[in-house]
């Protein structure tokens, strides 16, 4: 992976961007937390006003390195196609009676939804954006995606087969708090 592009700093409040870069944002509400996320591309780090120059560049270098393990990891346990078709299996084993998908794959190009499943050839699909977030989200995604061989609309009885993992609704807050904060809402 490259290197990122070296941040700007902007005057206090106003953010700083180099496309596909590190976005540095400056507030004066910030005593002494530092925090980084990817949005869009680019990496944005929040850091106190009153940070000099060289705390801002050891903050970023520090921040960005994080992410860049986080992310890492995440990749791994993420695994691949063939792995994920092991999660779906015992997923489905464990909470749905072992109903069996013909695939399950990582998928690029969905970028407002989660993941998709098409009943009628049992595949399902799960947008790569889910790689790096906790294992039990990308569980509950698999675990929404397979009920809908079970149920394919949205209603109570697909709702009551979803609830049967039981970190659904932890899973669902997370993925709002993503959705939120992205300004992301997927349909």
């Amino acid at each position: 992976m490259q290197s990122p592009t070296p941040p700007r700093s902007a005057p206090t409040g106003a953010p700083t961007s180099t496309p596909g870069a590190v976005e540095v944002r400056r507030s004066t509400r910030r005593r002494r937390t530092v925090t980084a996320y990817r949005q869009d591309g680019r990496t944005v780090v929040l850091i106190p006003a009153s940070f000099s120059r060289s705390e801002e560049r050891s903050w970023v270098d520090r921040m960005v390195a994080k992410l860049e393990t986080r992310e890492s990891r995440g990749r791994r346990r993420s695994g691949t196609d063939d792995e994920l078709m092991v999660r779906a299996r015992a997923l489905s084993e464990a909470h749905l009676g072992g109903v069996l998908p013909s695939s399950v794959r990582w998928v690029d190009n969905q970028h407002r939804r989660w993941g998709s499943c098409t009943p009628a050839d049992g595949t399902i699909r799960l947008s790569s954006r889910l790689r790096g977030m906790p294992e039990y989200v990308v569980d509950y995604v698999l675990v929404h995606e397979l009920a809908h061989l079970l149920e394919p609309a949205h209603d109570a009885a697909f709702w009551a087969l979803v609830g049967r993992y039981p970190r659904a609704e932890r899973a669902l807050g997370y993925l709002e708090g993503v959705e939120a904060r992205t300004g992301i809402d997927p349909a």
